[in-house]
């Protein structure tokens, strides 16, 4: 009988520890099905940092590097300064890249490191327990945000895609979402563009994933993937915002 799917070769048979619904296992692949696609899984190395993706060294089948919370972009651009002919990624969620590791990920845009970043956002703090995080929405209730986050006093949800397009060094600069096939589809091409970029040496490429957080948001699967098209694309619309043939 003929195979017409089958697990990528870019992850491990682990079973993951995600919470039902979560799409954090959908950006597993498709970053493990880039690195197979582009040929470059064996010289792969990625940088796990502190969030639910902290046990992500388990699920691709390359070599991992653990890193404390934040310093992913520091930890990954050591790595390509010493092996530069490895392919270095490092997969951050929002509380870790948007928040504590605000500095390094400006900075490492700034510097053009020649590395791609997949930047998770589901507008919390997923494994810590839902707290409030730099990317939850207006309004949004968190179990630091009980009557909802507000403007006066917490400030507006940071944009991190346009924020960094605003930074000459980072060359390729995307916003795609995971809450439906032809999305996914869209986030597929986005993630093997931002390999590209690396494997012709464009400089700094991020990918920021919209994803969803059924547990902490307190919806079903189904409906945190309503909610997130209904509420978080209107606020973090889609989209290319850098591109390496742009200069500001």
């Amino acid at each position: 009988m003929a195979i017409v799917y089958e697990r990528s070769k870019g992850l491990t048979n682990a079973e993951t520890h995600y919470c039902p619904g979560c799409t954090h296992g959908i950006a597993h692949k498709l970053v493990a099905e880039s690195l197979v696609e582009l040929g470059v899984l064996d010289k792969a190395v990625g940088v796990a940092p502190v969030g639910c993706s902290v046990l992500a060294y388990n699920y691709f089948n390359c070599d991992m590097q653990e890193a404390a919370h934040g310093r992913a972009p520091a930890v990954a651009t050591g790595i390509k300064r010493v092996r530069p002919d490895n392919i270095v990624f490092s997969y951050q969620g929002d509380g870790d890249l948007a928040s504590i590791g605000t500095a390094e990920i400006v900075h490492a845009a700034h510097r053009s490191e020649n590395i791609t970043v997949i930047f998770i956002n589901n507008a919390i703090y997923g494994m810590t327990g839902g707290q409030m995080a730099p990317t939850t929405l207006l309004g949004q209730k968190t179990t630091t945000s009980q009557n909802g986050r507000q403007l006066e006093g917490q400030g507006a949800p940071i944009r991190i895609a346009e924020l960094l397009s605003q930074v000459p060094g980072a060359k390729s600069v995307e916003r795609v979402s995971l809450h439906n096939t032809q999305n996914i589809r869209k986030a597929k091409q986005a993630i093997l563009k931002a390999f590209k970029n690396q494997i012709d040496g464009k400089g700094f490429s991020i990918v920021e994933c919209l994803s969803t957080c059924p547990t902490n948001w307190g919806k079903s699967p189904v409906d945190a993937m309503k909610w997130l098209e209904e509420n978080m694309i209107p606020y973090y619309p889609l989209g290319v915002f850098r591109t390496p043939e742009e200069e500001i």
